[in-house]
């Protein structure tokens, strides 16, 4: 027996409970790595020079300390990443799994500062903040 399609699941509270129990500790156990080792320091995927090269060319304008919903849930913004996405459909693992990301780069996950993205834009704004050092206050700041 199959997973059933998309247009059959509705609103199945079991499926969206778990859903959110496995978001909510892929991103508990992404900030305990933040914290404790920073964000310079590990690789979030094999690819992650060519993610960040490819997000950069792709979206060279969309601001990654603090996200704009507009830069994802509009519906031009919807089809430029679901193209970009797909790309890596049997490069990323979870390609298109769905993630918890925080809207501003300096705060932990809280209700009002995370939003919910696919698992390749999770990973293509966290490697892009981890290169360009915002994430490491995180790791400072826990330290102290």
């Amino acid at each position: 027996m199959g997973l059933p399609r998309a247009d059959e699941t509705g609103n199945m509270a079991e499926m969206e409970m778990q859903w959110a129990v496995k978001a909510m500790h892929h991103s508990e156990t992404y900030m305990k790595l933040l914290k404790s080792v920073g964000g310079k320091n590990f690789r979030l995927t094999p690819i992650d020079d060519e993610l960040y090269k490819d997000f950069k060319a792709n979206f060279p304008d969309l601001k990654i300390d603090q996200l704009d919903e507009n830069d994802f849930k509009t519906e031009s913004a919807k089809a430029k990443w679901r193209e970009f996405i797909n790309k890596y459909e049997n490069r990323v693992t979870d390609f298109n799994f769905g993630s918890l990301v925080r809207i501003d780069c300096k705060g932990d996950y809280t209700e009002n500062n995370t939003m919910f993205v696919m698992r390749t834009q999770f990973y293509c704004i966290e490697i892009a903040r981890n290169k360009e050092g915002l994430n490491d206050g995180l790791c400072q700041k826990s330290k102290q």
